[in-house]
């Protein structure tokens, strides 16, 4: 038995199990995926503290070698339910079943992708899905924002800064953000709106080299910035943890939920602001309120 089970081996799950272990605690992360999350992603990081610039896969390395390096244990597998109690019985879906006494919920968030070929291949490599991570890599450069709501027009807004060229690329004939931010944009002589259209192909092989939207026509790009929502893996958990309307675990900045023993963190959770900064901020919130929660049984 462990004292901390954290689900979800990203940012947030990781700097929980490096702050577990540091109090005492013995933790075991389980991941289903990759260890380091969307992090991994991106070709370069320079925005978070401490480095110049590194890679994502190394920055995610990193999280895990220091989780390790403490003792945190790792595995390999999907968290399907958790069974409440005085000893909380995580079970995965091969069949292995851990317990602890407390539990993290770190399974962040993923963002919604166009669900077109070849799409994956050409994630860091062109298509991305966080301009404030990635835009100054396109400076001089011609792009594209995919969306229409508030995160889609601040990217925008955001890469207009630097690039040569910014296309907006939106399936309806009128934006879903705020008029303000739309009035900003059309005043802007380097952004151009491409309405009423859907990114129907992706062209390039290694790296994109541009968009085919409705109606045929062709849009050379350098970059591609999907911003069309994120979508949280908390489903199989709601029957211990408070859900908004959007799946997001409904907690606040301290990481706790309804259940007495679980805590929630990082990209999963109802927040303004989705950044590995912000996850690992989570991840340290919870783990000690984990650790102040094992004190007192």
């Amino acid at each position: 038995m462990y004292d901390v089970i954290i689900i979800g081996g990203g940012p947030a799950g990781l700097t929980a199990a490096t702050y577990a272990q540091r109090a005492g605690k013995s933790s075991l992360v389980i991941e289903k995926n990759g260890f380091g999350g969307q992090i991994s992603w991106s070709p370069k990081v320079e925005n978070f503290p401490g480095f110049v610039s590194i890679s994502g896969s190394e920055l995610g390395d990193r999280f895990l070698e220091q989780a390790m390096e403490q003792g945190a244990e790792v595995e390999l597998d999907e968290v399907t339910a958790i069974e409440d109690g005085e000893i909380k019985k995580v079970k995965c879906l091969s069949g292995a079943e851990f317990e602890a006494k407390a539990v993290i919920i770190a399974t962040g968030a993923k963002p919604r992708m166009l669900g077109l070929p070849h799409e994956d291949e050409l994630v860091g490599s062109g298509v991305g899905f966080c301009a404030v991570c990635d835009g100054a890599f396109y400076k001089g450069k011609a792009v594209a924002v995919n969306g229409g709501g508030n995160s889609a027009l601040q990217d925008a807004i955001l890469l207009s800064e630097t690039c040569s060229r910014v296309y907006l690329i939106h399936r309806r004939d009128s934006f879903r953000g705020e008029a303000k931010l739309v009035d900003v944009l059309s005043k802007k002589s380097n952004v151009e709106f491409v309405m009423n259209a859907s990114i129907e192909a992706l062209e390039g092989e290694n790296e994109l080299t541009g968009v085919v939207v409705t109606g045929g026509r062709r849009i050379a790009l350098d970059g591609l910035f999907v911003a069309i929502g994120h979508e949280p893996d908390n489903g199989a958990f709601s029957g211990l943890i408070e859900l908004d309307d959007k799946g997001y675990s409904a907690s606040d900045e301290r990481c706790l939920t309804r259940t007495a023993g679980i805590f929630t963190a990082g990209d999963c959770r109802r927040k303004a602001v989705r950044q590995v900064t912000t996850a690992v901020a989570d991840g340290a919130t919870a783990a000690l309120a984990a650790c102040s929660y094992i004190d007192s049984l």
